[in-house]
């Protein structure tokens, strides 16, 4: 940081200083008819060790999310609300349409007992359920991890496969394309059935488009989300056959028209790579 950027800070510190003292005095004023807001100190993009998340711009980020140090995520992902990524001691590294459900935990480590780096690599088109923990391991494209399954260190998942929910994948397992392992410690099922694959595929496509509903809807302002509110009571209670027996026709407003990419049959590819 040069002189003029200490500068800068300095006196941003200095005015929000000032604010903090302003708002401290007019609480005490108030006395007890005072309301105290709580400041959250939750980042949802955070550098640590000068590591810096690098995001592709059309990923969605839940707010709630947590997307910390060296990490990479490829255009068209989303990680959602409530999970945690966290690049701090090696990096993370997830391609293209890959999809880290609700309260899912992507850690790595440094190295393991024989001095291996461990980083996280998870590729495109994948699918993470809900409340998984994926540690030091790697998933390979169009891979299926079931929700609440745990990964531990330099376990790989190869393409076309599938952890089922709950399952715990023990240190260097390595799960073979095609095959369904599931367990405590997880073990081979069976074999995956091309309905099986073929979903695996949708999924990724399905949450593709949801998080582009999301991103919008986290967009709105308020004027925009107050507007909605208000057309919604409008056209909450209006009868589309006794309306077409007066021969009124009413357009539902643009604001409450669900986009094309979530309507059956109009839902775009999975994200090649």
């Amino acid at each position: 940081m040069g002189t003029l950027g200490r500068a800068i800070f300095t006196v941003g510190k200095w005015i929000r200083g000032t604010g903090q003292a302003m708002d401290r005095l007019g609480s005490t004023i108030q006395g007890g008819l005072r309301v105290e807001e709580q400041l959250s100190r939750h980042r949802t993009i955070m550098n640590i060790f000068e590591k810096e998340p690098r995001i592709h711009r059309d990923v969605f980020v839940a707010p709630s999310a947590a997307v910390i140090g060296d990490v990479e995520i490829g255009h068209g992902s989303s990680v959602w609300y409530g999970s945690i990524l966290r690049g701090d001691v090696n990096s993370i590294h997830i391609g293209s349409g890959t999809n880290i459900q609700d309260n899912s935990l992507v850690h790595v480590s440094k190295v393991n007992v024989s001095g291996k780096v461990l980083p996280t690599i998870i590729g495109s088109n994948v699918t993470v359920g809900h409340s998984a923990v994926l540690h030091a391991c790697t998933i390979e494209d169009e891979a299926f991890v079931g929700m609440g399954a745990t990964l531990l260190d330099g376990v790989v998942v190869e393409k076309h496969s599938m952890v089922g929910a709950g399952s715990l994948v023990k240190q260097n397992t390595r799960i073979p394309s095609g095959e369904v392992w599931v367990g405590n410690p997880a073990k081979f099922l069976r074999k995956l059935t091309e309905e099986e694959i073929e979903f695996i595929a949708q999924s990724a496509t399905n949450y593709i488009n949801l998080a582009q509903v999301h991103a919008a809807e986290n967009a709105k302002s308020f004027d925009e989300i107050e507007l909605e509110k208000m057309l919604r009571k409008k056209y909450a209670h209006k009868d589309e056959e006794y309306d077409s027996m007066l021969g009124v026709v009413r357009e539902i407003p643009p604001e409450l028209t669900l986009p094309d990419n979530i309507l059956p049959g109009k839902a775009q590819k999975a994200v090649a790579h």
